[in-house]
């Protein structure tokens, strides 16, 4: 469980908080292996018997005070009895891992099940569009037969398509069997029959150990429906437009309730993999995909803001329905058509899986991702809590979740990998804040119950016989973390213990809540403001300006932060987010599909990660096996004064090697599979959630323009409002200009 904060000396009291201009909060990531630090939790049993707090419910840890027969809660200060049980496991602190550690992960009881192993399986249901190409379907087929060599022991299998009609497959016969129902074209309309009397859940299910080959041979028979069929089936629509036959709507509803009833039964995770190539355009959940286009020239619409929000509520009263049963969705959009992902993203992100776009199947890395995805390990049924001492509180809570309906501060994720993050900023409880004559500093509290699926191997070596034992197990855990902090006793201490990575995580989540709720331009609004104020501020804090002290020059105003290491990186990110397409305009030629997928990839990324997205790393080499800089600035001077032959950038879903145009022509290009270079490329990709394309540009030679747009410091701000005439240094001048304007 890893946890940064945006600054790790809190602010004193809210007018120090106020003042600052920073955002105050945490990113966690849960089910990290190790923290920040690179330190793993320390292992125990009996997390069910963890004493908690009988005021603040929080659990006992290394930071609260014990004698004998009480301990004082370290959050809320409540003295709490130990029970005869914890005082005799307490008398031998060494044998306990919360006396040893303020990072645990505890064993816990699984309720109903038995302890070593369940009826449950892990389920993977996959539903395909038939409504589709050839080149859909081939590229489909690849990333499933990939997902198959990734499925671990014990897991169940279902393939579903569905286009005008659902199709369920059985491929546990010698050949596959595949019914179908045909999906009502009403928009209020259901599938007119319980899936379960088409076909019983557990013919639907094949284990994936046994049946891999039927699988793979019922993938081959899928095949696009015929135009004729398609429109046959659609019929007329409004307007006397052809509607399509892509009925996905429907579709996700009737296996959802197919699922639903087994839930800690059959299945104790079910993930569901939708793979679309275009909008849903029939039936219950079907989506005008007419809104986008020539209309908003017309009509004066502001794109910005009518293509951000949902057009229907459906798919997020079908989000509920999937949190419900228990099934997490991951949705494949394959295809550069408008899909309204504005409104399909909320299977995904409330349900606690992904969304992918992929907008052609040429150089699609749709198959490597999902072996990614299914090979690194995941947790399910996850309930995650933070609290914090008495003194502050939580403000805004960021991710993909779903928040429970009884209890504040609680949220509930289907499905939970290693890289999933959260984020989190903080508000005062009380006008005082932290009291300066106190010894008792900030603390902060997170919790994560969570459930695995444990290997083979692992129950072997708990000593279980090898006789009738499963080949999966069910584990429920409690992971606890829990942090102190300092505190800045003045404003430089507060800049000085700034992480400018959290506070860009921070912003990024703010900007596109700002987005969705009143549009791009806004959101861009909030940033820019926000970085006035942020050097406003600053420049008040180290007296380099005083309020109404007749400044009139902008010249006068420090608006790269010179006298705050900590504060530097923070022009240029969000510079670099201003011209990302996260935040540029709809004229300039963003794609809406693209910008909400960014919205829910930037949305669930650890710091680092966003801080490449944002403003990516480059580095040069000066030869494969040699690097020269580690970091550059993104701008062509920098290529230039660098004098080095090969420069590596990372843009996290883009890795692009370039060999600048005077570069030797002895270099090996591309670079040879053993060097250095490839090494670090290598690493680069085994590390990040997503597979990155890796391109190779040989400058003279090849369309070096891909590499290029990246070098953003040289190039306007177009489309933002604010004057800027050569990008960056311009960018600082228009900042220094609003200050001025600012402080008047």
């Amino acid at each position: 469980m890893a946890v940064r904060a945006s600054v790790t000396g809190f602010p004193i009291d809210p007018d120090a908080q106020e003042s600052s201009g920073l955002p105050w909060g945490v990113t966690v990531i849960p089910f990290a292996v190790r923290d920040e630090n690179g330190n793993s939790p320390a292992h125990g049993l009996d997390g069910h018997l963890l004493p908690r707090c009988e005021n603040c419910w929080a659990y006992f840890n290394t930071f609260c005070e014990m004698d004998q027969w009480a301990w004082s809660c370290s959050l809320c200060g409540t003295l709490n009895g130990l029970s005869a049980q914890a005082i005799a496991k307490y008398s031998n602190p060494n044998s306990c891992p919360e006396m040893s550690s303020s990072f645990i992960d505890l064993e816990m009881r699984l309720e109903g099940y038995e302890e070593e192993a369940t009826q449950a399986r892990p389920v993977y249901v996959v539903a395909v569009d038939l409504s589709s190409s050839e080149e859909f379907l081939e590229l489909t087929k690849s990333a499933l037969l990939a997902a198959l060599e990734a499925l671990g022991h014990g897991a169940l299998f279902g393939l579903a398509t569905f286009s005008h009609k659902l199709g369920l497959y059985d491929v546990q016969g010698p050949i596959p069997v595949v019914k179908h129902v045909f999906i009502p074209p009403e928009l209020d309309g259901t599938v007119p029959i319980e899936l379960e009397d088409v076909m019983p859940l557990l013919s639907f299910l094949a284990p994936v150990d046994t049946c891999k080959d039927n699988i793979a041979s019922a993938l081959e028979t899928l095949k696009p429906i015929s135009s004729w069929e398609r429109t046959t089936a659609a019929g007329q629509g409004l307007d006397g437009v052809l509607l399509g036959g892509r009925g996905f709507g429907a579709a996700m509803e009737a296996l959802f309730n197919y699922l639903g009833p087994e839930y800690g039964s059959t299945f104790a995770l079910a993930r569901v993999f939708a793979f679309l190539s275009g909008a849903p355009d029939y039936g219950a959940g079907q989506l005008d995909t007419r809104r986008y286009g020539e209309q908003y020239a017309s009509k004066g619409e502001d794109a910005d803001r009518s293509l951000l929000p949902e057009q229907t509520p459906f798919y997020k009263e079908l989000a509920a329905v999937a949190v419900q049963a228990g099934v997490c969705v991951d949705i494949f959009a394959v295809t550069n058509e408008y899909t309204d992902l504005a409104s399909l993203k909320f299977l995904s992100i409330e349900s606690g899986g992904s969304l992918f776009l992929y907008p052609n199947t040429d150089d699609s890395t749709l198959p490597q991702d999902m072996y990614r995805m299914l090979s690194r390990p995941y947790a399910f049924n996850c309930i995650l809590r933070l609290r914090t001492s008495t003194e502050f509180k939580l403000g805004h809570s960021y991710g993909h979740f779903s928040p429970d309906l009884q209890y504040e501060y609680v949220q509930h994720i289907i499905c939970c990998d290693s890289y999933a993050t959260y984020a989190y900023d903080f508000e005062f409880a009380k006008s005082d804040g932290f009291s300066r004559h106190t010894s008792e500093p900030p603390v902060l509290q997170i919790a994560f119950q969570y459930t695995v699926v444990v290997p083979p191997e692992e129950l072997s070596s708990s000593g279980l016989s090898s006789i009738n034992r499963p080949k999966f197990s069910l584990k429920r855990r409690l992971r606890i973390r829990t942090v102190q902090y300092g505190t800045a006793r003045n404003i430089n201490e507060l800049y000085d213990s700034v992480d400018a990575e959290v506070v860009l995580s921070i912003l990024v989540h703010k900007v596109i809540l700002a987005s969705l709720e009143q549009g791009v331009r806004e959101g861009r609004m909030l940033l820019h403001d926000w970085l006035v104020i942020l050097t406003a501020q600053y420049n008040e804090a180290f007296q380099l300006i005083r309020y109404g002290s007749g400044i009139s020059r902008a010249t006068d105003i420090d608006s790269s932060f010179s006298q705050c290491p900590q504060l530097q990186p923070l022009s240029r990110l969000v510079f670099a987010l201003l011209r990302h397409p996260l935040l540029r305009l709809h004229e300039e030629g963003v794609h809406p599909d693209y910008r909400i997928f960014l919205q829910c990839l930037f949305s669930a990324l650890e710091p680092s990660s966003l801080h490449s997205a944002v403003y990516p790393v480059l580095t040069s080499y000066t030869t494969p096996d040699k690097q020269a800089y580690p970091r550059h600035s993104l701008s062509r001077a920098a290529l230039i004064t660098s004098g080095s032959p090969i420069f590596l950038l990372d843009a996290f879903t883009v890795l692009i090697v370039f060999y600048s145009s005077t570069a030797d022509p002895s270099l090996p290009f591309p670079p040879p599979h053993d060097c250095l270079l490839r090494m670090t490329i290598n690493k680069l990709k085994q590390e990040r959630s997503i597979t990155p394309k890796l391109i190779f540009i040989r400058g003279g030679q090849d369309d070096a323009s891909t590499f290029e747009n990246y070098l953003i410091e040289e190039q306007d701000v177009e489309g933002s409002g604010f004057a800027s005439v050569m990008g960056f240094v311009s960018f600082l001048d228009d900042i220094r200009s609003s200050v001025l304007e600012y402080i008047k």
